[in-house]
């Protein structure tokens, strides 16, 4: 167990992965060859990398894909994805192909209203602070207006500000519930400086009052219910059975599948957790923030005080409808949509999306991908395809050879794949 460090952001990158190398591993020598292998070779682009976060040692790459296929209200799109999970392009490109003869997937932004609050106690009458933020909430509008003015000019800005009574769950407790429109932005700083303003006018106007007030933080909300999303697909039901249709059995499991994720929060989890498969690879592609956008959907999950599904299945007048609502707060200017070149990339194979249409793109790449994990389950079974697809993982872990790897993914065609079967067979092969 090493020392604590003083003064450790100081030290140049170097010095970092020195101190790292000798302190918190085995063999330094190889810590440092192996942290230096994932610089990048051109300097600059590797000072762009360095600045966005504090004390870098190294770049840590996932895989940078695309799904394509995916006609989208009209628009045939292919769309970036950057994940490490084997299966979950192949199964977005499939749930792409199989919807893009059958009209592909419809959208609509429901909403786009983003939160922030101001959090303070207050023990006094109720009436009187009701009266003295009646009075000064004109104020937190025009004192603002150099904080909002340029978003103002784009459409945006402050939308609302309403005092809020908490006391019921917590004595003392009330907040200035405020909402935003970001355009777009995602918004996160406008909406953290209106809010600290909005905090020191409360703090002034209150005590001009002889009201006793402490304000307690004032921070944006990652849940934006009202910052919502609609995908879909349908189509008719077919009496044939093939890949490429959507027979009467096979819609009635799709359906019992989607209620036994709304019943059931152990299978919700997983349930939503594979349309974040689909929606996560999209955000990190495009630069935005996958932490924030996870805990908002999650919340909007349990909104009715149970976890339960984000998809919904229906079958009326013999068509089968699949449809997600999912509040998303993203953006395409600021942060890294400005500085990491694949983020700009991305946003150029999207076709320079508006905030609106990449939050319909991410719906749609969470449907398809809840489409496709589905029909796997109701059908064959999750681990015939996955399994497919991590073959190559399984052989490189056990250090297969270009020549090894051939003749056992032309082997596997027809046989089950499993750690154990990997092995035999390589095994098998050697000898």
């Amino acid at each position: 167990m090493h020392k604590p460090i003083e003064g450790f952001s100081k030290l140049t990158k170097s010095e970092k992965i020195n101190w790292i190398a000798q302190n918190c591993t085995r063999n330094p020598e190889g810590t440092t060859a192996l942290l230096e292998k994932y610089w990048n070779n051109d300097k600059e682009l590797q000072k762009v990398h360095d600045e966005f976060i504090e004390n870098t040692l190294s770049n840590y790459y996932l895989p940078y894909s695309v799904a394509p296929n995916f006609l989208i209200n009209g628009r045939l799109l292919t769309i970036p994805m950057v994940i490490e999970e084997s299966s979950v392009v192949a199964a977005a490109s499939k749930s792409a192909k199989f919807w893009l003869p059958k009209g592909g997937f419809k959208t609509t932004v429901i909403g786009t209203e983003k939160v922030g609050q101001v959090h303070f106690m207050y023990y006094g009458e109720q009436k009187k602070l009701e009266s003295v933020f009646d009075k000064l909430k004109p104020s937190l509008f025009s004192e603002t207006e150099q904080l909002t003015n340029s978003m103002r000019k784009r459409g945006g800005g402050i939308s609302e500000i309403t005092l809020r009574d908490k006391t019921e769950k917590l004595k003392g407790y009330y907040q200035l519930h405020c909402t935003f429109q970001t355009m777009d932005a995602m918004g996160a700083n406008f909406i953290n400086s209106c809010l600290e303003q909005f905090a020191k006018i409360l703090e002034r106007e209150a005590a001009k009052n002889e009201l006793e007030l402490e304000v307690i933080m004032s921070i944006l909300s990652n849940y934006v219910p009202n910052c919502l999303v609609k995908a879909e697909v349908q189509c008719a039901i077919s009496e044939k059975k093939s890949e490429t249709t959507v027979s009467k059995g096979f819609a009635e499991r799709m359906v019992q599948a989607v209620k036994i994720a709304k019943t059931e929060p152990y299978r919700a989890v997983t349930h939503n957790k594979g349309i974040m498969n689909g929606i996560d690879a999209v955000v990190l592609a495009t630069g935005n923030d996958f932490r924030a956008i996870e805990a908002g959907v999650h919340a909007f999950a349990a909104k009715d005080g149970g976890y339960s599904s984000l998809t919904h299945a229906t079958i009326q007048d013999n068509t089968f409808k699949f449809w997600i609502e999912v509040p998303l707060a993203v953006g395409t200017v600021g942060g890294l949509t400005s500085l990491h070149p694949l983020v700009k990339l991305s946003l150029e194979i999207l076709q320079h999306p508006t905030a609106k249409e990449l939050m319909q793109i991410m719906a749609v790449a969470g449907l398809a991908q809840n489409f496709a994990a589905l029909r796997s389950l109701v059908t064959t079974g999750i681990q015939k395809g996955h399994m497919k697809m991590h073959l190559l993982n399984l052989l490189n872990q056990a250090g297969a050879t270009e020549s090894e790897k051939l003749k056992l993914v032309d082997y596997f065609k027809d046989h089950t794949v499993s750690n154990a079967a990997v092995k035999d067979a390589l095994n098998n092969l050697r000898n």
